[in-house]
């Protein structure tokens, strides 16, 4: 599960480094699509290069996650679905690193306006419904965790879709509602965190819901921390 916490660390430094570049995505929203990019910024095997960072992640995540469930016990069992959700996350930042990459190189074109929000939208439904049937599928306590978690998980990644969304809604166009987006992170925070109050009382006649509870609590503290920068993000483009 650490290892996989890291798999996440590689993919937000490719956004951060990515982003480096960001103040150019304005300067291409006043030009031309047929325009070239622009000389500051990086060049197109670099741009190919960051991309590929968080998809490698989310690959290394899936083959893992799958091997680990493949072992009948009960820790492998946890840590694959886990790990599962994890990689999910990984490739939810791919769509967040292509779109600023594609942004910062003039190459974001109408066809794919939404396609990279769709990718998010699809990892987190995936998390949230293998959450549901880990938790509905069987009534062994060890279950609870991992099925909890992937819940949360799955929040976490539509956290990140408001930052995919934004990118896409404000490119070239004006969008008048560009200010409500940074209220997405703070409704998946206020939802882990009203499952986490659940989780808290369920604990008190089962241990098993003792660290999903927690879990819960840290991963609404993420998705609020992401309300922050998506803010910036809209303060950044609302010109």
């Amino acid at each position: 599960m650490v290892a996989g916490v890291g798999l996440i660390s590689v993919c937000v430094s490719t956004v951060a480094t990515a982003s480096t570049s960001f103040s150019l995505i304005s300067v291409n929203d006043a030009r031309k699509r047929e325009d070239e990019a622009p000389m500051e910024a990086y060049s197109a095997t670099t741009g190919k290069i960051l991309i590929a960072f968080p998809l490698v992640c989310a690959l290394i995540g899936f083959i893992w996650a799958f091997i680990l469930m493949a072992q009948p016990d009960a820790a492998h069992y946890t840590a694959g679905h886990v790990v599962f959700g994890l990689a999910a996350i990984c490739a939810s930042l791919i769509a967040l690193v292509a779109s600023i990459v594609r942004q910062v190189r003039n190459a974001f074109d109408e066809p794919e306006r939404f396609r990279w929000s769709w990718l998010v939208i699809a990892m987190g439904t995936i998390n949230i419904l293998f959450g549901i049937y880990v938790l509905a599928a069987s009534d062994e306590p060890y279950r609870i965790a991992p099925g909890c978690v992937l819940i949360g998980l799955g929040l976490i990644c539509y956290s990140i879709l408001s930052k995919a969304l934004l990118l896409a809604l404000v490119w070239r166009r004006s969008f008048p509602l560009a200010n409500r987006i940074p209220m997405i992170p703070v409704a998946t925070a206020l939802a882990c965190l009203f499952f986490a109050a659940f989780l808290f009382e369920a604990e008190v006649s089962d241990a098993s819901f003792f660290v999903p509870a927690r879990v819960l609590v840290g991963l609404g503290a993420v998705c609020f921390t992401l309300f922050s920068i998506v803010s910036i993000l809209e303060a950044g483009t609302s010109g």
